[in-house]
């Protein structure tokens, strides 16, 4: 379980401190077989691996200890899936880009340190994980190095820290009324003390869902995500928007269902308040994503609504939305991974950054119009394709959750969001089509990218799919999960 940890965190500082390859193809193979092999080993860990493990103890009480859990194995087999189509991507991509090298050195630990982070078996090693993901993923934002992506990057740094200090405001008190760090059905800390120290612990808990909030680009401490996505590489964009947002998501989970417990929180004003700006995030972030003409800047907006999609789902806590939201973030990192990918395509063969600037693109690329097609219409909702089944799970369980106002308004807010959703992803596609009479063709001539971008692309869109025709099975497993939490 150690091992996929450790290794590509060492393999990506032996690439950092060496000299440059004499040839990009040896640096490129490198980097391949680091990407395989941890892959290869992670999901040793994960279909494998029962067992937990200590790697070291900060103090007598506090070890870094790892153990899998079904949450676990999930966010780790999406990670896996998407770090490393992502990676064969940023092959090609990463040609017309400066600092290759400290790029993938970089790709590399994080890789690393995102595996640490799902195969945390403790608040301790989840903590620790998360602080080290917002330090080693910050190059990604500051890879430019334009006074732009300097700034960018100084956001996303204090914001995530900012968050993480609220969260460790919180750890304090679990640790000291909980029976164990350890990640528990149910949650660590006896009732009858909570309900002593009832007041105290729904103030903890509140900063600690804003705190993790923050990864999770949660209002009102959302403002980092739509500046940072845009300025990073596009490789790094998609990784950030599908996978690194979701350490947030990871956090607000083991807090609510496995350290407090959803039997104290059901009813609390925590409850209404933490649903009351999912749904305002929801709302806000398409209506942004709608009315933003570039088109990076337009998918961060939309991660920033997708997001609270999932947290929505967990916020009922109910066992349908739970599932459905356990089910969105698989869909949601495909997507959007896919979503990215497509658009550093178009910007690495053609420059076009504006979605004014798109028109007529389906003419020269239509295999990378076509994929990004199909995974808008998955992030939309149309049936089959995955979108559909999530929401379908998250309406349901909002509706059957029995929460005054919030059991109707959660769906309404999560149709209108669709539709905006339609609204600023498919006029690419009817535009990139159909651009009407007057239109130059000869702009986009031959502008397919090369099949290390198109390979992922069409992965990416397959799954989309998939997942949507064939969802029960993850459905049922969290519904089982479930069960055992609520």
């Amino acid at each position: 379980m150690l091992l996929p940890v450790t290794f590509p965190i060492l393999a990506g500082m032996v690439l950092l401190l060496k000299k440059e390859f004499q040839k990009r193809s040896a640096l490129l193979f490198y980097v391949g077989g680091v990407l395989v092999f941890t892959a290869a080993a992670a999901l040793y860990a994960i279909f494998g691996i029962r067992e937990g493990v200590t790697l070291f103890h900060l103090t007598k009480t506090l070890p870094v200890y790892f153990k899998l859990d079904a949450v676990g194995r999930y966010f780790s087999l999406t990670l896996v899936v998407v770090w490393v189509l992502a990676g064969f991507f940023s092959f090609e991509y990463m040609k017309h880009e400066k600092n290759e090298k400290r790029f993938f050195g970089f790709y590399l630990i994080v890789f690393g340190v995102l595996l640490g982070l799902d195969f945390a078996g403790n608040l301790i090693t989840m903590y620790l994980f998360y602080e080290l993901m917002t330090l080693t993923s910050m190059p990604f934002v500051l890879h430019t190095q334009t006074k732009e992506s300097i700034m960018a990057g100084l956001r996303y740094l204090f914001f995530s820290f900012a968050g993480a200090y609220m969260a460790l405001f919180g750890i304090y008190f679990i640790s000291r009324y909980g029976t164990t760090l350890n990640f528990t059905q149910g949650g660590v800390i006896e009732l009858s003390v909570l309900q002593e120290h009832s007041g105290l612990f729904l103030v903890v808990t509140f900063f600690m869902l804003l705190g993790f909030g923050v990864k999770a680009g949660m209002f009102p401490l959302h403002a980092w995500l739509p500046t940072a996505h845009p300025v990073a590489p596009g490789p790094a964009s998609a990784v950030l928007s599908g996978i690194i947002v979701k350490g947030g998501v990871l956090a607000v989970i083991r807090v609510v269902y496995q350290l407090i417990g959803v039997s104290f929180l059901r009813g609390t004003w925590v409850q209404t308040a933490w649903i009351a700006l999912t749904l305002v995030t929801v709302f806000m972030g398409s209506m942004l994503a709608f009315g933003e003409p570039v088109l990076k800047k337009r998918l961060a907006y939309s991660t920033v609504s997708q997001l609270s999609y999932i947290l929505f789902g967990l916020a009922v806590m109910q066992p349908e939305a739970f599932s459905g939201a356990l089910l969105h973030v698989s869909a949601h990192a495909f997507i959007k991974v896919a979503l990215f990918l497509c658009a550093s395509a178009i910007i690495y063969r053609t420059g076009a950054t504006r979605v004014e600037e798109l028109r007529g693109i389906g003419k020269g690329m239509p295999v990378t119009l076509w994929c990004y097609t199909i995974v808008s219409l998955g992030l939309i909702g149309i049936p089959p394709a995955s979108g559909f089944a999530s929401k379908w799970h998250l309406a349901m369980g909002a509706l059957d959750s029995g929460i005054a106002v919030f059991s109707w308004l959660g769906p309404v807010v999560l149709l209108i969001s669709a539709l905006l959703t339609a609204g600023y992803l498919l006029p690419v596609t009817m535009q990139g089509f159909f651009p009407g009479e007057g239109f130059d063709a000869s702009r986009f001539e031959n502008k397919e990218p090369s099949y290390q971008m198109l390979v992922p692309l069409l992965v990416f869109a397959a799954l989309t799919i998939l997942i949507g025709l064939a969802p029960n099975p993850i459905t049922d497993a969290f519904l089982a999960f479930a069960a055992q939490v609520m």
